[in-house]
């Protein structure tokens, strides 16, 4: 039965109660434990009921309840000193960003992903990729960096988990209740709902837009359950990461091109939008569009302008993690929208194919960004060298070192995930820049003054708190799983607060191996169960809905942790989410990490675990392969790859029982007099000491802010002053590069004769190159010099720009290095390349146009 009218019903709230509302409504209180300490004051049993929500339990708490606080002294004074904190950071004009680079009106930077994780209360993230963008938003707060954020606001988010009696992953769907979430939806003047229309085939899909404030930034997002929508439309924002392929591609339209419009319609004209994943890609080709439609462009000059102001983060390196669209579907979808770009619809699919010949080749999100962005990024070290190999053949002819994808290692917002007994430790010790200025180095190196045995009691309670949650987890688990009676009671009896705890907790993906620690169950038992050395696991997480072989590495799991000998040594809790994120980084001794390199972009658990005085024990992939170093944590081999899968496990497996057994456990149960661990509390301050300034989103996010954010900004006023003059000027420059380059060609090198030179000698090259109708003022000639591998391949080469002395006949052109010296000993060798070059392109490279001798 549907209602005749609706209305929405808010709390009502006592008058000296009123600065209540303002606190609930920005996320703010998320990383604020003074605001979430003054909510659980309130009602502590209802704030957990209400899954941290502190608009759902002022709506639902007794007013009996607030009457009484807003007469309670004590509540009030809290409720001051909270209200008058939060009131100082939103007014602060004391922010990293406003302190070294100004004021600037309006916001500077969009946002756009397609998840955002914030807080638990709030499902509309499903992992990472979604912690990573809610945390990207927490430091840009705290910077006061002009951001805002785009995505969408999803009816249900990703799934809740249960297990069945055979261990099986069950997953269930809730619905988000808008009006009790902290969002407000934005209105126009005439007070009604603002939305947006968004084409798609023969009609528009209409969006409204919440907004969910981020301390001093603003999320909005767009949401399609609107009854002028036909009830597939509605469906559009039903469910993260649901339906079939076509209901992705109509979620990232929504995202990309509804989202764009969303800010244009909210009067919001940043200068950069940044491409959090491919989901959001469809966004490059409306922010062209409106500038063909504003400034009367072509494709290729609106390209320019459009591709100077877009930033692109990849964070997948596995293949199948990336968004393909059949043409066919492509076609319904983008036939018309091609033709508002001035393209044919087979140039309008070549910017999302990585073959452009191949007209059957389904279109790809990773690849339309990565063309259309000026910038674009992997998330670690290792992850920027798996994606310029990935992608290379976007760029044929390109060594992979060259390939422009460089890397902005991820990192944690540490407000969020460091737990208050430790901030309170750090406070004392390390002084109030630690939360400030976590990017600085010599806050973190006061770590080695921490007193060891408060450090260590300090861990301790968070073991201790651990254990009782996971026990109180456990018991509610097998409850609801119908398990008897004296099953239940003995959940009370697993685990142990003195143990040494190992945690692991992560998306199930093959990948990630998650039972490598399980391969041997005889072995693994012996470590266990050690009488004088008792070691515990925690396992959490879940397998995406379609991934049968994530929900078998579960099964497995809780299969062996119902054997007898493992039943109080190993454990898995179910419904995997940010509260139980944030008990086991804080709470574990040592974070247990099994990706199979390289298939991990980054991982940022171990980060917060690092934060937490948690040591990490990981394969070296993601960010621990630059992390990394033998005193602050264990590295299972030394980043071996073998073709046979099995193989390596079986050599990881061993290596991890080996620390375990030698190096691990001894250490944790190392104790002097006074029962304390010494020398892993040593590494304890040492791993706080040496990571904690780096792996953190402020010193990412201050990263993306002086490497691309303001480096957009400068290029995009650069290339749109004067009517658009330089971006015009680029188009047709590049237009003349693929009309000319065929013509284009090395034809001789010459050189003194030498086969041995001393380290220090210099020599001289010279190459003839024809241009045909280019000029030398349109290329780059470059010797290419560096070491020869046993393969006769040319390795950690360098470019060295060669002049241009003399025309020889129409199209022909002498060039020279002079001095080219030999820095090292060894087999060394050269070659000549000729790229375009324009003071103005971003990149040194144009896909398809590089020639070598």
């Amino acid at each position: 039965m549907k209602p005749i009218r609706t209305f929405t019903i808010v709390p009502s709230l006592p008058a000296p109660l009123e600065p209540l509302r303002e606190l609930a409504y920005n996320l703010h209180w998320v990383w604020n434990h003074e605001t979430i300490e003054l909510f659980r004051r309130l009602d502590s049993d209802l704030w957990e009921a209400t899954h941290h929500n502190p608009v759902l339990m002022l709506g639902t708490i007794d007013q009996g309840q607030l009457a009484a606080a807003a007469t309670d002294v004590g509540f009030l004074a809290q409720l001051q000193r909270v209200s008058q904190s939060f009131a100082g950071y939103m007014t602060s004009e004391s922010g990293w960003f406003r302190r070294i680079h100004g004021t600037v009106e309006g916001p500077l930077v969009a946002y756009f992903s397609a998840e955002f994780g914030l807080t638990e209360c709030m499902s509309i993230f499903a992992g990472g990729l979604g912690a990573l963008a809610g945390d990207h938003l927490k430091s840009a707060s705290d910077l006061d960096i002009p951001l805002i954020g785009v995505g969408l606001l999803y009816r249900q988010g990703y799934l809740r988990q249960y297990l069945n009696e055979a261990g099986w992953q069950q997953d269930v769907y809730e619905d988000n209740d808008f009006d009790n979430l902290p969002v407000t939806l934005e209105r126009g003047p005439d007070g009604t709902p603002l939305t947006v229309d968004v084409a798609y085939p023969g009609r528009q899909v209409t969006a409204q837009v919440w907004k969910a404030q981020v301390g001093r930034v603003a999320l909005y997002l767009l949401d399609t359950n609107l009854p002028v929508n036909r009830p597939e439309d509605r469906d559009i924002t039903y469910q993260l990461y649901g339906g079939d392929l076509e209901m992705r591609i109509r979620q990232e339209i929504m995202l990309g091109i509804g989202g764009y419009q969303a800010l244009k319609a909210l009067k919001l004209e940043p200068t950069i939008y940044h491409i959090n994943e491919g989901h959001a890609a469809f966004l490059a080709l409306e922010r062209t569009r409106q500038l063909i439609e504003a400034h009367n462009l072509s494709f290729a000059e609106a390209r320019e302008a459009a591709s100077a102001s877009l930033v692109f983060t990849t964070h997948t390196p596995v293949e199948a993690g990336h968004d393909y669209f059949p043409t066919s579907l492509m076609g319904r979808y983008f036939a018309a929208y091609a033709q508002s770009l001035g393209l044919t619809f087979q140039d309008f699919l070549a910017l999302g194919q990585r073959d452009p010949n191949n007209h059957n080749e389904d279109f790809c999100m990773t690849v339309l960004a990565l063309r259309m962005a000026v910038s674009s990024n992997g998330v670690a070290r290792l992850h920027g060298q798996v994606s310029r190999r990935m992608w290379q053949g976007l760029w044929p002819g390109v060594p992979d070192s060259e390939i422009p994808i460089v890397h902005v290692t991820n990192g944690v917002h540490f407000e969020s995930w460091i737990s208050r007994d430790m901030k309170e430790l750090y406070d004392r010790y390390l002084g109030p820049r630690w939360r400030e200025e976590p990017a600085d180095r010599t806050v973190w190196q006061r770590a080695e003054r921490i007193a060891a045995e408060e450090l260590w009691r300090t861990h301790e309670r968070r073991r201790e708190r651990l254990v009782a949650f996971a026990r109180r987890r456990l018991r509610a688990q097998l409850s609801h799983r119908g398990a008897p009676q004296t099953q239940i009671q003995a959940a009370d009896e697993v685990l142990d607060p003195e143990a040494l705890t190992i945690g692991f907790a992560r998306r199930f993906a093959p990948y990630k191996r998650a039972t490598l620690l399980l391969r041997d169950p005889d072995r693994l038992a012996r470590i266990l169960n050690n009488p004088e050395r008792p070691v515990q696991v925690i396992f959490a997480g879940k397998a995406h809905p379609r991934n049968d072989p994530g929900k078998e590495l579960i099964r497995q799991i809780v299969g062996l942790a119902s054997q007898e000998r493992f039943r109080h040594r190993l454990v898995f809790l179910e419904d995997y989410d940010m509260a139980v994120a944030r008990y086991l980084v804080q709470g574990a001794d040592v974070w247990l990490n099994t990706p199979l390199r390289p298939r991990e972009a980054s991982g940022t658990s171990g980060m917060k675990a690092t934060a937490n005085g948690v040591l990490n024990l990981s394969t070296l992939d993601g960010w621990w392969d630059e992390a990394y170093q033998p005193d602050v944590g264990w590295a299972i081999g030394r980043g071996e790859t073998y073709d046979d899968r099995e193989y390596q496990d079986q050599v990881e497996a061993e290596a991890l029982y080996g620390l375990l057994e030698r190096d691990v456990v001894p250490l944790f149960y190392d104790r002097d007099t006074n029962g304390l661990p010494r020398r892993w509390i040593g590494r304890m301050k040492d791993s706080i000491g040496t990571l904690c300034h780096f792996f953190n989103t402020h010193r990412m996010v201050q990263e993306y802010a002086e490497r691309f954010y303001l480096a957009g900004v400068e290029r995009y006023a650069q290339l749109t002053a004067d009517g658009m003059n330089r971006a015009k000027a680029l188009a047709t420059w590049k237009t003349r590069i693929q009309e000319s380059w065929s013509q284009v060609r090395v034809e001789t090198v010459e050189t003194e004769p030498f086969s041995q030179l001393q380290v220090g000698n210099k020599f001289h090259v010279r190459a003839r190159v024809r241009l045909g109708t280019l000029t030398p003022e349109d290329v780059r000639v470059e010797i290419y010099l560096g070491r020869v591998d046993a393969t006769g391949e040319l390795m950690h080469a360098e470019a060295t720009p060669m002049q241009p002395i003399e025309q020889n006949e129409a199209g022909s052109y002498l060039f020279e290095a002079c001095d080219v010296t030999c820095f090292a000993s060894g087999r060394h060798g050269y070659t000549v390349r000729v790229i375009p070059y324009h003071p103005d392109s971003a990149s040194p490279f144009l896909p398809g146009f590089i020639t070598w001798a």
